[in-house]
């Protein structure tokens, strides 16, 4: 479809399928590659990377585990700029080296406080992969070791990234007709 309704938002065609899936491929590849030896614990931060975590571990080949953890910062179309942790970490990180999979990563500012959470479990490392990212409206520096494609500053959703809890269920990406 090249326009979705989503709610009271009309939203236009973005990133199709075909595309994702070969960048998520090609992310997967190169933890492949860099963890070998390695039995890393990914943390998948809900809701919106649950899709794009699937896909990235079906293409991982490697001994590890998955844990979620929900952080939500957004409300509407909006930020709220405050990290609310919903649920916790369940999984002992101890000296393990960690991937966290985010859906996206605009501010940073989630990122940045999951971050400051996971110091404290003491890992052997953190990486950060994320689908998307914003780079034009970055507030943080962070080290984003896998990215699998930069963004404008436009809403989107599709492909587990939603509007006010819905859209997640496309398989391509959208984005709003202003």
């Amino acid at each position: 479809m090249q326009t979705i309704q989503v709610k009271d938002k009309s939203f236009s065609l973005f990133i199709p399928e075909k595309e994702i899936l070969k960048e998520v491929k090609r992310i997967a590849a190169q933890i492949n590659r860099d963890y070998v030896g390695k039995e890393p614990v990914f943390l998948a931060v809900l809701n919106g990377s649950f899709i794009f975590a699937a896909d990235l571990l079906k293409e991982v080949n490697l001994p590890c585990e998955i844990s979620f953890v929900k952080l939500a910062s957004y409300q509407g179309v909006n930020t709220t700029g405050k990290i609310r942790e919903v649920i916790g970490l369940n999984v002992d990180l101890t000296e393990r080296p960690v991937i966290i999979i985010e859906d996206i990563v605009d501010t940073g500012l989630t990122m940045a406080h999951m971050l400051d959470v996971l110091k404290q479990q003491n890992p052997a490392s953190i990486d950060i992969c994320t689908l998307l990212l914003k780079p034009g409206k970055l507030q943080v520096d962070l080290d984003i070791r896998y990215c699998c494609m930069e963004i404008p500053n436009d809403f989107i959703v599709g492909y587990g990234l939603d509007y006010d809890g819905y859209g997640r269920n496309t398989r391509d990406i959208y984005t709003l007709i202003k």
